[in-house]
């Protein structure tokens, strides 16, 4: 899948060049979150010639999918815009998601509805990494509770907050992960002024964020209706082969 990806950005990235379009067009890439493991959770996908567990590979970060330590919510983000953005360029500060809509309105000249959309212009950082850029807070939970069943019971479950410097895990850890991007510290007690106020950060993010959660009635499906229609197709019409279009 990764030789798959690589060669088809490559393909993108020369059309992009052959049209004379590259001036004018901001390529993003980027990923999901968190590396897979495998279905088990383990991250184990089998065994070397020499007898050794042979592991996804997650960079040394704590954590795989469906985790809220660094390791499953790290993604890459890259960005690429010739003759505007310069190359090579490393920017170590934390952002997410919610920024790439406030980035695109600013590259297109759009303005963005004030108290509608979250998150900020990444625009001035990818220009000029070294301009001030003051620190904020980020928040992950794994909301997977069972249907029917109440948030409020999960709020303080599977939860992280993360600002430039720490990430602050659940309650019960607190890692530096400037010196320690590996997590395998607990700093909690040394600073707990600082836990206090993200745990009361968290907290208030909580209760803006619980209103919008209006379905959690809603019954599941029975069914995986994509898993229905591609075996409705498979016994009558058959899946065709594809075919790579010709760019």
């Amino acid at each position: 899948m990764i030789e798959n990806i690589d060669e088809n950005v490559g393909r993108l990235l020369e059309r992009l060049e052959a049209w004379n379009l590259q001036a004018n067009t901001v390529v993003i890439f980027m990923s999901d979150n968190g590396m897979t493991g495998g279905g088990s959770g383990k991250g184990v996908i089998g065994m070397t010639p020499d007898g050794k567990k042979l592991e996804f590979y997650n960079a040394g970060m704590k954590g795989l999918k469906g985790s809220v330590d660094e390791g499953g919510v790290r993604v890459p983000f890259f960005v690429r815009w010739d003759g505007r953005i310069a190359p090579g360029r490393d920017i170590d500060r934390i952002a997410a998601h919610l920024d790439i809509l406030p980035t695109l309105a600013a590259l297109a000249g759009v303005p963005v509805p004030q108290g509608q959309v979250e998150g900020r212009n990444l625009l001035p950082l990818l220009q000029t990494p070294d301009t001030p850029w003051p620190d904020r807070y980020m928040f992950s939970h794994k909301g997977r509770w069972k249907t029917g069943d109440s948030p409020d019971n999960h709020q303080w479950k599977d939860f992280s907050v993360r600002n430039q410097r720490f990430r602050f895990v659940e309650n019960v850890a607190l890692y530096d992960m400037q010196n320690d991007p590996g997590q395998t510290t607990n700093v909690i007690a040394e600073h707990p002024e600082l836990v206090q106020q993200m745990r009361a950060a968290y907290d208030d993010w909580w209760k803006k964020t619980r209103p919008l959660m209006v379905n959690e009635d809603a019954p599941m499906s029975p069914t995986r209706p994509f898993h229905e229609w591609y075996k409705q197709q498979l016994e009558t019409t058959g899946i065709p082969d594809w075919a790579a279009p010709q760019l």
